[in-house]
């Protein structure tokens, strides 16, 4: 545990040391590495990672997908609790509070969704967020081996996240741990696979899309859904006839 707190101090002595490294108009200082890790994590993908998640998708029927989705979502909300209560967000922290002790016993450990059911509100929060609620930037943009897209700030706040607030971290047993967190990751990419399909088939550069559209939505999750940075670029120059101003109306 003391170790795992000297990790967690040295994440954020280093999220303050690193997050302005990157400018608003430079927000990727690293793009000559970033779309090298982009282009190995691409291979990767298609190879390996995007075959092993089509077949999960074609082979595990429906209602167990939906339950493992289920049981990872219900994980999350315990680190969306502790993230909003470090907000001072009280009231989005015991919604998501209460969303874990109903699925957890009435929703068979999470495998049921009872809580949305309920109509109950989902109030998402990580400490990426929590940095950015209080004041801290992006910093430099980061493309993560396997992981895709991220920052300086949310990789951070990822590790935090991982080694303080995740109950998958505190499983004793290594390899039940490994694997749960491998089933993680496979549940993760499979509901992730129309979306890469369409970054693919969007844009000239999906580098460049991928990377505008993260620091985008980044953006309006800290801000609670406020937009504040330029739409992302689908690598598109406008046409004339759609920068020339509207014709007046009498």
């Amino acid at each position: 545990m003391q170790f795992k707190l000297t990790k967690l101090i040295l994440s954020c002595a280093f999220i303050l040391m690193v997050a302005g490294c990157a400018t608003q108009a430079n927000r990727d200082p690293l793009e000559g590495l970033n779309r090298g890790i982009y282009k190995f994590n691409d291979v990767t993908d298609k190879a390996v990672i995007k075959p092993v998640a089509t077949a999960y998708k074609a082979v595990a029927p429906s209602p167990v997908r939906i339950g493992i989705n289920n049981f990872f979502n219900n994980i999350g909300s315990v680190i969306s609790s502790i993230n909003n209560l470090l907000q001072f967000k009280f009231g989005d922290a015991f919604t998501e509070a209460g969303r874990f002790v109903i699925n957890s016993t009435f929703g068979i450990v999470g495998l049921i969704d009872v809580a949305s059911m309920d109509k109950v509100p989902v109030h998402k929060e990580d400490f990426g967020q929590t940095l950015g609620h209080w004041g801290i930037g992006n910093g430099a943009y980061l493309v993560l081996p396997f992981l895709g897209p991220s920052s300086v700030r949310d990789t951070t706040g990822m590790v935090v996240d991982t080694l303080a607030f995740d109950p998958i971290t505190y499983i004793d047993e290594p390899e039940a741990r490994n694997v749960t967190r491998g089933v993680q990751f496979l549940d993760k990419r499979t509901e992730l696979l129309d979306a890469t399909d369409l970054i693919d088939n969007a844009s000239l550069d999906p580098y460049a899309f991928m990377r505008d559209a993260y620091l985008q939505r980044r953006d309006t999750l800290v801000k609670d859904g406020v937009v504040t940075t330029a739409p992302a670029s689908d690598g598109f120059e406008p046409a004339d006839e759609d920068t020339a101003p509207a014709p007046e109306t009498k």
